[in-house]
């Protein structure tokens, strides 16, 4: 089983700037959907961004133009810039895997190997 850890989550005043990053324990396939998502206290699990392996980066709309997905096959992983932070990006990240698949979705419940997550907190 494919296991996940994300790291770089950290405290941080409105308008910085994080990077997140999630590493995979082994190599687990060549066409895999790979997402970030959030969950902010009191709130349901939101997709944030999410990527196919042969597929360019999508956002939900509250984050487009702020942060940016990348991934590093070499590396089995996928980062998360995250910039402009504002208070309401407060929230556990969490990042997710589901591979053998045509293309992505950013429901939660469609993923099926996730990460223990990081916290992110932005402070007004």
């Amino acid at each position: 089983q494919v296991q996940l850890r994300e790291s770089g989550g950290d405290s941080v005043q409105a308008g910085g700037s994080l990077r997140l990053s999630c590493a995979a324990s082994r190599y687990f396939g060549s066409r895999f959907c790979m997402a970030w998502f959030r969950q902010g206290s009191g709130q349901e699990r939101e997709g944030v961004a999410w990527i196919h392996s042969f597929g360019p980066p999508r956002y939900s709309d509250s984050v487009q133009g702020r942060f940016i997905l990348s991934k590093d096959p070499a590396k089995n992983s996928v980062h998360l810039q995250m910039n402009d932070l504002r208070p309401e990006d407060s929230a556990v990240y969490y990042c997710a895997v589901k591979n053998e698949v045509q293309g992505c979705t950013s429901a939660p419940s469609w993923y099926d190997i996730w990460g223990q997550g990081t916290q992110v907190l932005v402070s007004s």
